[in-house]
């Protein structure tokens, strides 16, 4: 993944890797505090420094790991020149055996409980041989992974000790507000036990680094080292745990970003409590995309919102219960889903067994069915399997032309030509420049399997759903299309052929 101009670097201290609600006029803000001492005095002892080994086995010494070799781009001439040097001057060492160290890292904990369980981030203890946590009072003890989360990158240790922990208190994210006090503390480049303060920049931050990102932006600095660490709010609760930072340098300019702790309480415990120590999600078996203006549109939808089911799994619990390809989801278990991020969230925080009730928006109408939540395999396929084999519907008409598109019946020599699994559908022959369907980035071999949300079974049927939604008076007619066996909804607009 890549941002322009910016790097997301986890901030765990290994080379090269650093991962690391309005508020209403008439509301007054409150006044800066005159020292943030006594609050850190009473939240250090809570905090520790993580020390990690691992070890790395280099199978090349020379190009790059060459010691004094500048590091040039691959392929450019200075880089061959000296790779013949190092030849023959024996400096490669292509053929010597693989050489191994220790690399060391670095990062940041909390206690969450005097029994001896301390949470951080998984990234800061994947791959350790060896963990170490430090406290408060620099007392030095081994830690155990008790479990891991990589998903939303949550880790729960575990230390064995004599003396009296200070576990920190969890705090409700969900009231967090942008614009409040927060601090961080950690063990930033190995200076452990590091406050810093700030406020709570923005919320819900999708940085792609999961499917549930949901993270909490901040101005309080974060560098590398303090991954794991908490984000306080001014009561001293845990509001987040400090895991990633926008930075073109590795070093803080202000924007980091932390797991609202409403998020990594729930996995934190549910590591600690499970029998193996592992984290149960609920699992749905669709497949969505989101909601634009013009699905809202064609769909009879007030506004963007929910998410829009592609396909659902062959005997999935979506299946089961009844949701369909073409619904859109607007609240599960009774909690609104306001865009396509938030439904994976909400599901997978359901427990697998309970029956929930799903409102969806089913031919303009609402709908709520209830659906029996499964439980997600981390290794599940969220796809469809292969569609059932049906002869293809004969029609007078087997190629027609429509919004910019050629479409034919699908023949033995077109599912040849474009790798057709089965014969449903009406295959897409040609795209003209500039039309409806060019504008959406059809392509020639995509299957249009529906239109108007029925089914399509012959190309002759297009034109008549393209002539019905315009004396419907409608501006964009939403096509469910197959491209390689991924099928996302397409709305393609009706004036512009």
């Amino acid at each position: 993944m890549s941002f322009p101009s910016l790097l997301l670097r986890r901030s765990a201290a290994i080379a090269g890797l650093v991962l690391l609600l309005a508020v209403p006029a008439e509301v007054p803000a409150r006044p800066a505090p005159d020292s943030f001492a006594d609050l850190a005095e009473k939240l250090l002892p809570s905090v520790v420094n993580i020390s990690t080994t691992q070890t790395v086995t280099s199978d090349k010494l020379g190009e790059r790991s060459s010691p004094g070799r500048p590091r040039l781009p691959p392929g450019s001439p200075l880089d061959e020149f000296f790779k013949e040097f190092l030849d023959r001057n024996g400096q490669r060492g292509d053929k010597a055996e693989p050489k191994s160290r220790k690399a060391t890292s670095l990062g940041s904990g909390f206690v969450v409980d005097a029994a001896g369980y301390i949470v951080t981030n998984n990234h800061v203890i994947e791959g350790a041989d060896e963990i170490n946590v430090i406290l408060h009072d620099d007392t030095r003890l081994k830690a155990e992974v008790l479990g891991r989360d990589s998903k939303t990158d949550v880790a729960v240790l575990k230390i064995k000790t004599d003396k009296k922990l200070v576990p920190a208190s969890w705090g409700d994210s969900d009231k967090a507000r942008v614009g409040d006090w927060v601090l961080a503390i950690g063990n930033p480049f190995g200076l452990g036990g590091s406050v810093s303060a700030g406020i709570l920049s923005a919320r819900q931050r999708d940085i792609h680094a999961g499917p549930y990102d949901d993270y909490l932006q901040t101005d309080a600095a974060i560098n590398r080292g303090n991954s794991g660490g908490p984000m306080f709010n001014v009561q001293g609760e845990v509001i987040g745990i400090n895991t990633a930072i926008y930075s073109p340098s590795g070093g803080s300019i202000g924007i980091g970003f932390a797991i609202p702790s409403n998020i990594a309480r729930e996995i934190a415990a549910e590591l600690i409590g499970d029998p193996e120590h592992v984290v149960r999600r609920g699992w749905l078996g669709v497949r969505i995309q989101a909601v634009t203006d013009e699905v809202a549109e064609t769909l009879g939808l007030d506004k963007p919102r929910g998410a829009l089911v592609a396909s659902v799994n062959e005997n999935g619990p979506a299946q089961s219960g009844g949701i369909q390809p073409g619904d859109v989801i607007l609240s599960f278990d009774g909690k609104p889903v306001s865009d396509v991020r938030h439904l994976p969230r909400v599901v997978a925080a359901t427990k697998a067994g309970k029956t929930v009730p799903v409102t969806v928006w089913r031919k303009r109408q609402q709908e709520t069915i209830q659906v029996a939540v499964g439980r997600l395999d981390e290794t599940q396929e969220a796809a469809l399997g292969d569609a059932p084999k049906d002869k293809p519907s004969k029609s007078e008409s087997s190629t027609v032309t429509a919004l910019g598109l050629t479409l034919s019946n699908i023949t033995a020599e077109l599912k040849d030509r474009f790798s057709l699994k089965d014969d449903k559908g009406v295959v897409v022959l040609d795209v003209a420049g500039g039309s409806a369907g060019a504008k959406k980035g059809l392509a020639p071999g995509d299957v249009i399997l529906e239109a108007a949300q029925q089914e399509i079974k012959n190309a002759g049927q297009i034109a008549a759903k393209i002539d019905e939604a315009k004396r419907a008076g409608r501006s964009s007619i939403l096509m469910l299309v197959n491209r390689q066996g991924e099928l996302r909804f397409f709305a393609l607009r009706l004036d512009q052929g």
